[in-house]
């Protein structure tokens, strides 16, 4: 392999995988996943506690980059390793936006369903539903809404948030400030 296909340890770059993998190449594609499944389970994990639900999207990832599904562009920021992040966060998201807040939030927790006495974590989920936070949120903007979602409640990080929102991080910035200062002034 030419100097550029090969990385410090003399394994082939994640671009040389890749253009292997288009072309169908299963050991390419093994050497991927196991260069890259577990750091993306591990921080997957950090905001999913459900673990079958995280080795599912792991497995959807990684099967929309062999099939195709999923192209890389060498401009991207954060190379193959953001890449593959990006699909996971989205899938995680769209998986997560399937079920109600309370099921996940019970899902998490791992409640069993014949428990007679909610969880602090129940009742605080309560009172964001039902209570004064509850009114200040539905007031707040689409566009605040939508940032205040990605940043706090998916957990993404500001530039995570400007990829899956499809607006410059400063834009990501400005809008969560401007729902906090909202959401403080309606609170006190």
């Amino acid at each position: 392999m030419r100097h550029g296909e090969v990385d410090e340890t003399g394994e082939p770059t994640d671009a040389v995988l890749l253009r292997a993998v288009a072309d169908h190449d299963r050991q390419a594609f093994e050497a991927l996943y196991r260069r890259h499944a577990a750091w993306l389970a591990v921080r997957l994990r950090y905001r999913c506690a459900d673990e079958a639900l995280v080795d599912d999207i792991v497995q959807e990832t990684f099967l929309s980059v062999w099939r195709g599904s999923a192209r890389f562009r060498a401009e991207e920021a954060g190379g193959v390793p953001g890449w593959l992040w990006r699909i996971a966060s989205r899938r995680l998201i769209d998986a997560l936006r399937g079920h109600g807040a309370r099921a996940r939030l019970v899902q998490a927790l791992g409640r069993s369903p014949d428990r007679d006495q909610p969880s602090a974590e129940e009742l605080v989920l309560a009172g964001v539903e039902h209570g004064d936070l509850a009114g200040a949120l539905a007031r707040l903007s689409p566009e605040l809404r939508a940032v205040l979602q990605a940043t706090v409640l998916d957990g993404l990080s500001t530039r995570e948030a400007s990829t899956l929102l499809g607006i410059p991080v400063g834009t990501v910035k400005t809008r969560a400030m401007r729902a906090r200062r909202q959401l403080r002034e309606e609170l006190t």
